[in-house]
């Protein structure tokens, strides 16, 4: 029983370390198309896309992964990728936002409908979530090896043109309108900050508490979403208990 215990946690660990790693592929994968479609796809000629491509190299992202994101962002094949948004709600009636990346829309619909099912919640129409999400430039710098006070960084983030900043114990949240997002980073790496993130993304206006019965479900909904190669991200709005972190 010990030998399978142990391996059974291992396991568990093993799981969520895939899990995490997936999530930050994720969203490579969406910063090397975002990258790609608003300037060159050739990095050489696209100093931001050269960025995200060390960001992957550092994750060690598998090239094949990188070159099938900058593909989608220029056509190479012939594919022609759409940009399609998925609502619906997760178990214990949590909104959740996903953003898909495609080439087969009824391919990813029905992937992304499946994923619900088999989570026991269910995909919605157009708008049935999205209302409770506001759309807003986030900019995170990583507290670690970062002296500046909370005062200080705010200043530097309301001088760049920020609208508001959250503090935690790890990072400086900064928030900017979407249309100011681009001129606020810059303007904070004019002044030698390294941003961990700079996006446009969507924020829940308030969390739903996720119930302790329901918390199994929630995970796999979000996994097998986040493995799902079409998905380039989700935005949910869930509280998950503490212990279930």
């Amino acid at each position: 029983m010990s030998g399978h215990s142990k391996w059974h946690n291992i396991q568990g660990r093993k799981n969520a370390q895939d899990a995490k790693r997936g999530k930050i592929f994720q969203k490579i994968s969406r910063d090397l198309y975002q990258a790609a479609k608003a300037g060159d796809p050739d990095p050489a000629n696209n100093a931001q896309l050269r960025l995200v491509i060390d960001k992957a190299h550092a994750a060690n992202m598998p090239k094949k992964n990188i070159d099938r994101a900058i593909a989608k962002a220029s056509g190479i094949g012939g594919a022609k990728f759409e940009e399609v948004t998925y609502e619906g709600y997760a178990p214990g009636g949590v909104a959740v936002m996903v953003s898909a990346l495609t080439d087969n829309k009824n391919r990813t619909a029905a992937a992304v409908r499946s994923a619900f099912t088999h989570a026991g919640g269910s995909l919605g129409a157009s708008g049935s979530v999205s209302y409770m999400f506001d759309r807003k430039g986030l900019i995170e710098i990583l507290r670690d090896g970062l002296d500046k006070s909370e005062d200080d960084m705010l200043m530097d983030a309301l001088d760049a043109g920020a609208d508001d900043m959250k503090a935690t114990e790890e990072k400086f949240q900064i928030f900017t309108d979407p249309s100011n997002m681009t001129s606020v980073r810059d303007a904070l790496q004019d002044k030698d900050y390294e941003l961990d993130t700079a996006e446009v993304t969507m924020i829940p206006q308030n969390r739903t508490a996720v119930p302790e019965d329901k918390v199994k479900q929630y995970s796999h909904l979000i996994d097998e979403l986040t493995a799902n190669d079409d998905v380039a991200d989700i935005y949910e709005a869930g509280q998950l208990p503490e212990d279930a972190e």
